[in-house]
Order: structure tokens, then sequence, then C-alpha cells
């Protein structure tokens, strides 16, 4: 065991306005299996960049271990995946190696000579985290190790984590969080905090002490209301006296006196001011989430969507077959199953590209569907000419961003400098912003923030949009679909 500990650490982009961290100091046991958690752009990446001592900072970070940060980044994705392996870790011994894999579900030597790049999302993750953990007397550092995962792998994965040593994650996966972390370090919008538990269990004290701070600051809004209303009568009584020194017979006593009550009417006043700020001062710093609005269509009939003996190909390979089922006015149907087994050619193939199938496929005339991608790493150019491609409301698409954790400056920032995850919310607003009959999203929370996930959430519940989506956040799954066709009984 050994601390890390963090002094007055402030650090912020060139060329922003905006500080990532200012002044902040904080203690971590490297023993601990802590996910790191907070907005996107919020600095989760930015920190661990820091802690691998990338950039240049303000303050100290004390530790008495090298860290290692995945993902590792693969020179030549073309190479055979047993060379990367002894590029990135030089001292590998390869039946170490295998036996870290069949921890993580991954059998058979033949992805070692397969060039790399020819191996699935999930396959690489799985490599590059057993690599990860060969590395000993290193602190790791474990930046989304979920994203492109299926829920098994994530299962997997979130096992194999919970019997490691100590690390510092990211995630923005709740349920996977829960299974294998022990402590929650939150970036805040002005602190970072450190405390024992799951994100389950801080996430229920979170709520229990904002609704505490919460009503401690109306309290302190009307006891200030009350001296603000006190301290504008006394005003009125002091403008009262001088109108009395008008036309009085002693003009001297009633000076003398009208003075006298004058100076201490503004001492008074003074105290009453003093007291005020510092009232003020005992405002809790609250991080509030605002309701996010869906701009859904109600279609003239019943039945939207019907797949009947339905069967998609994809360069003369079947993908599935058989598939039956059919999507109605407000339901909201999940696809489930292993990667690589159809969901998002499924999903692309209702949002409009042309594949080769069998079997019945029904939609209805005139239906407006509304399509998030995957992979939003296309996102480019300026945010006004992107949203007007899209031909989305300008300020109905801000307006939604902002409540999302976008700051105003991030609207002036070319696209392509921006954050995966913020990528991801600006296809999103696009999406929530746009009336459409159907909604059809690809792992829509890929990259999202744990809150904005808990917005959309909230914000599908409330006006019932038809929805059409493949996700693996089991939170997510289990507060929102309706319906669930799983794909492993096609396969």
């Amino acid at each position: 065991m050994s601390l890390i500990q963090v002094q007055h650490l402030t650090f912020g982009y060139e060329g922003s306005y905006e500080l990532i961290f200012d002044d902040v100091s904080l203690t971590l046991d490297t023993s601990f299996k802590t996910a790191l958690i907070g907005r996107n752009a919020r600095g989760k990446t930015t920190f661990l960049k820091l802690m691998m001592k990338e950039y240049e900072y303000q303050g100290q970070i004390i530790m008495s271990e090298d860290c290692c940060y995945f993902p590792y980044e693969v020179s030549d994705e073309t190479m055979l995946t047993i060379d990367i392996c002894y590029e990135i870790y030089p001292l590998l011994q390869q039946w170490e190696l295998e036996k870290e894999l069949h921890l993580l579900d991954l059998e058979g030597l033949d992805i070692f000579y397969r060039p790399f790049m020819t191996l699935s999302y999930g396959e690489r993750t799985k490599v590059l985290l057993a690599l990860l953990f060969l590395k000993k007397h290193s602190f790791l550092l474990i930046d989304e190790p979920t994203n492109h995962l299926d829920q098994k792998s994530r299962q997997i994965v979130a096992q194999y984590l919970k019997k490691q040593n100590g690390f510092l994650l990211v995630s923005h996966d709740r349920y996977f969080i829960d299974q294998c972390c022990d402590h929650i370090m939150a970036i805040n919008p002005t602190t970072i905090e450190v405390v024992q538990g799951n994100f389950s269990s801080w996430y229920e004290d979170k709520m229990k002490k904002d609704e505490r701070e919460m009503m401690q600051n109306k309290k302190l809004e009307k006891d200030i209301d009350k001296m603000e209303k006190s301290k504008r009568q006394k005003e009125n009584w002091g403008h009262q006296i001088e109108k009395s020194k008008i036309g009085s017979a002693d003009k001297g006593y009633v000076g003398h006196m009208a003075a006298k009550m004058m100076k201490r009417s503004k001492a008074i006043e003074n105290r009453q001011m003093k007291a005020i700020e510092e009232k003020k001062k005992l405002f809790k710093d609250i991080e509030e989430y605002d309701d996010l609005k869906i701009h859904c269509l109600k279609y003239f009939q019943k039945q939207l969507i019907s797949f009947d003996h339905f069967s998609l190909a994809y360069h003369q390979k079947v993908l599935f077959k058989d598939l039956t089922f059919t999507i109605l006015q407000g339901e909201r149907v999940l696809l489930k199953g292993p990667n690589g087994c159809g969901k998002s050619s499924l999903i692309r193939f209702v949002a409009g590209e042309k594949w080769k199938y069998q079997g019945q496929y029904t939609q209805g005339s005139q239906l407006k569907i509304s399509y998030v991608p995957q992979d939003c790493s296309f996102v480019q150019g300026k945010l006004n000419n992107w949203i007007e491609k899209y031909g989305a409301d300008q300020t109905l698409v801000k307006t939604l961003l902002r409540k999302l954790g976008f700051s105003r400056s991030h609207f002036d920032i070319n696209l392509e400098n921006l954050s995966q995850g913020q990528k991801k919310k600006i296809m999103l607003a696009i999406s929530l912003a746009t009336p459409a009959h159907l909604y059809v999203w690809d792992e829509p929370l890929n990259y999202i923030d744990i809150f904005s996930r808990m917005q959309i959430e909230k914000a599908i519940l409330q006006f019932q949009p038809t929805l059409l989506f493949v996700e693996h956040d089991q939170f997510f799954q289990k507060n929102i679909a309706t319906q669930i066709v799983d794909f492993e009984q096609l396969i």
C-alpha cells in the first residue's frame, strides 16, 4: 500500500479561458479499487494524463509508484498481435499472457498470429487489459475499458478487475462500477471527493446530502430576503429623517439628532450587509441536472415497423435469420446479444441503409426516423454548420447541450477537437431536438457520463418516445426497455 498525494493542483489547457483543476488537493490509497466519475469534459482523462506526467501543471502530485495507462497506443495495427504485445511489454512471457486471457474468457492461440486490426474491439480490449495487469509494481490507470464491449464481456472484465489489486478506473457504466470498485472519486464542479463504496451507495448518499443542502439553501434564501427587506426599511427610515429637517423650527437641534440617527443607521446597515455576505458564503454548491425534452411525434397508426421471418446478409454472409417482431407506438425495443451478431446492422438497415434481406419487412408510410450511430468520430467542422446539416433547430440543440454539461465556449470549438463523449452528446442533442415518430439509437451511451445517462433515462420515461436501440448499460436496459429482442437465439 502507498499513498498518492495531490497538493494544490491547478491546470488548464493552453488557449482555454477555463481551468480544468483549480487548487485541488486530495489523498488516494493505491490499494483502493477506485472509480473516477464526473461529467464529460470535467477532467477525468486529463487527471490520468497528469498522473502520467504528460502535461505541465502547477502544484504537486506525489507518488512512490510508476503509473501504467490503459488503453495503450498501438503504433501499427497491421502488425501481428503477439508482436504488438512484445512491443508494449518486452519482458512478456507468453504463457503468462495466455493465463490472463483465460481469466478474461479469451481462448485460442490464433489471435496472437492475426493482425491486431482483425481482432474485434472486445478482443483488443481484453488483450491490452491482460498486458496491463502483467506489469507488476505499477499503479494502473484504466480509461473507459467497457466501450464496445457487449454485456457478457463487461461482466467478465468486471469480475477480472475485482480480483486485481488497486487501480483508478474511468467508467460511465454504473453496474460495471458496482461490480468491481470499492471507492468513488467524484469530480464535482469545484471539488474532488474520495469516498468509500460503489456507485450505488455513493449516489444514494449524494442524493440525501443534496436534499439536505437544498433545504439549507432555501432557508438561507428566506433569511437573506428578510435581512434585505429590513435593510430597505432602514434606508427608507433614513430618507424620512432627512425630509423631517425641512422647515423645522430648531434646525440645529434636529440636524444634530438626524446626523446622530443616520450614523447609527449606517452602522446597522453595514452590519446587515456583512451578515448578508456571510450568509451567502454558507450556500452549498449543488450540481443540478436540468430536465431534457424529446420532440417526439405521434404516428397515425399503432404499428410502425414489423419483421417476419427476416434474415439479413452482408457481403454474402448471413448475419442472422428468422427474426420476427413488431415495433408498436410507444414501445422501447432493446436489441440484445453479443458483439458481431448483427444488432448494429439491423439498426442501420432500419435507419435507411440498403442491405440484402429475406423474409418480410414492413415500415409505415411517411415514418420519420431520428438516428444516432454507434461511432461519432466523423463529427467535425463548426457546431452551427453541423446542426444545420441535420436540419435541426439551433436554439433547441444548444439548449439541450447546455443541459448536458456543455459550456458556451464549447460552441465555438472545432468539433474534431472535442472528446468522443462530447461528439456523441451533439448527435444525441440533434436527435432529441428532431421531431420523429421513431428514434433509432445504436449504443447511444458510449462515452456518455453517468449523470447525462440519468438525464436521458428520465426524459425517455417522461416523453415516452418509440425507440429501437442497442445498449449494454444494464441500468439503462432495465429502466428503459419494454420489449427485448435476443439475438443470441438467432445465431
